[in-house]
């Protein structure tokens, strides 16, 4: 177990808590980090945009919502929040499992923990590219070996 990591289900769905603890630590060595502290949340849609609309002022579900207290780029204090119904939506529109989805997603949330973003096509594509890389070279082991 990677130390000062909670993952909390706030859901009726089963999450492989054990799935998320294992790419976390992969990603910690990949990347070089220090987990000061780690909350992964597992909400619902209606939860999500809840937190979406308080805090970012957009009324409406998202699959995940990242926040990083950290003022250093190797070191890790924040939370993911990870919509259970949108990763499911996700799966099924991309055809991949549930779980797949769901470690897409802490990858996703993580790289943003490292500056990569989203926002514009070309900072889409390259950290769409690294979440490919990662997903080939260690989730598809994680889940398919």
């Amino acid at each position: 177990m990677i130390k000062n990591l909670e993952v909390n289900n706030n859901t009726a769905n089963k999450i492989d808590k054990l799935l998320i603890h294992k790419i976390v630590g992969l990603l910690k060595k990949e990347f070089g980090l220090n987990i000061s502290s780690l909350l992964i949340n597992f909400v619902s849609a209606n939860q999500i945009i809840k937190i979406n609309n308080d805090f970012l002022n957009h009324n409406y579900s998202t699959d995940i919502i990242t926040f990083n207290y950290s003022d250093k780029k190797k070191v890790l204090d924040s939370e993911l929040y990870i919509s259970v119904e949108d990763a499911r939506f996700n799966a099924e529109k991309f055809s991949a499992s549930f779980n797949e989805e769901i470690l897409r997603l802490v990858i996703h949330g993580i790289l943003h923990l490292l500056d990569y973003d989203d926002i514009n096509p070309e900072e889409k594509r390259e950290m769409s590219q690294m979440e490919d890389k990662l997903l080939k070279k260690y989730v598809k082991p994680l889940l398919y070996s």
